[in-house]
């Protein structure tokens, strides 16, 4: 029961910190007052590092959660795409980000890397296949409810 739940409230609120952070907060930080390029690129690291980490612990419990509660084939496969594209974000994209903002923060370079655009692209594959997860899900798990409701029905009218 436990693990069914959790197919609609982790990917929800991996979704929910994705537009948190990506959407909102990462564009946002660079208009407050007093933030500079480089001040900027230090706060986003240290909050992607973190939300990564966050990621990570919801894609673990999602993969379980899917694999536990006997997920329909569809839910499974994604919940193991959604992992790989994290694990592509986080192990490879980041990093190699790492040496263009350095050099910002050094005062070395303006910035202006195509990787950032790499790591949007995978939060948008990420966002996508959330929203198509959580549909999945839902349809799921309202088909089993239906069908517990007219086994039950059945058993008292029987």
């Amino acid at each position: 029961m436990l693990a069914r739940a959790a197919r609609l409230v982790l990917p929800a609120v991996w979704l929910g910190l994705i537009v948190g952070i990506s959407l909102i907060e990462a564009p946002l930080k660079f208009q407050a007052p007093g933030i500079t390029v480089p001040l900027g690129l230090g706060i986003g690291r240290l909050v992607f590092a973190a939300m990564n980490v966050a990621e990570a612990a919801l894609a673990v419990l999602l993969v379980t959660a899917a694999f536990a509660s006997r997920a329909p084939r569809a839910e499974r496969i994604l919940s193991l795409v959604l992992t790989a594209v994290l694990a592509v974000k986080a192990l490879a994209i980041r990093p190699m980000m790492h040496a263009t903002t350095d050099a910002v923060i050094a005062g070395e370079s303006e910035g202006g890397s195509g990787l950032h655009y790499l790591y949007i692209a995978a939060d948008g594959l990420l966002v996508v296949g959330l929203v198509a997860l959580l549909s999945l899900s839902a349809r799921s798990l309202l088909r089993r409810t239906d069908a517990v409701g007219v086994g039950a029905e059945r058993s008292r009218v029987g």
